[in-house]
């Protein structure tokens, strides 16, 4: 995510065009451990959660990814209304299609463990709105973008308290910050 809260475009693609797309490949130094976040979250996964657009870019990349490897027989949940179940990609473990926040809840109240969402910025802001984050992982990036989509929504709501839970910065610029959402 930018300074400024953008958290589209990391590597450009399409639906995110705007004039900083592939923000993250350009002109920031990649150091491996400011990553690490990633295999971190990986440890306590136990299900993904995507919206309809990510789920559509991932997948078919992700399942053949020896860098994903280990998210292949991760159960996957994609939140769309309008996903047929024949247009689920095949060969990439158990995946469901849930059709509304509501589901998400039901989920979320089950037995399983840490459901995380990878990319997904409109559903993210979505499950905010209706209290289903309890905590967040970021990666900031040092860089003010001025466009693009915003991890949080501008929903008039009640103010949001969190509580520091890691943190850690790097050479680079970029810092991790994971925070827990206090209820």
């Amino acid at each position: 995510m930018s300074l400024d809260g953008v958290v589209d475009s990391p590597g450009g693609g399409p639906g995110e065009e705007h004039r900083s797309g592939g923000w993250v490949v350009e002109g920031i130094e990649f150091l491996p451990e400011a990553f690490s976040l990633k295999g971190e979250e990986l440890a306590e996964t136990t299900a993904l959660l995507f919206g309809r657009r990510s789920y559509q870019a991932f997948a078919p990349v992700w399942r053949d990814s020896d860098d994903h490897a280990a998210y292949r027989d991760l159960p996957k949940y994609v939140v769309s209304t309008g996903l047929a179940e024949d247009d689920l990609v095949e060969g990439w473990g158990p995946t469901t299609v849930l059709r509304s926040t509501d589901d998400v809840a039901a989920l979320k109240r089950g037995e399983g463990g840490a459901v995380f969402v990878h990319g997904s910025a409109e559903l993210a802001r979505r499950l905010s709105d209706a209290g289903l984050i309890d905590r967040y992982h970021l990666l900031v990036f040092p860089v003010l973008l001025g466009a693009g989509k915003s991890l949080f929504s501008a929903a008039d709501r009640d103010k949001q308290a969190l509580r520091l839970r890691e943190s850690e910065s790097y050479p680079n610029g970029v810092l991790k910050l994971i925070y827990d959402v206090i209820r």
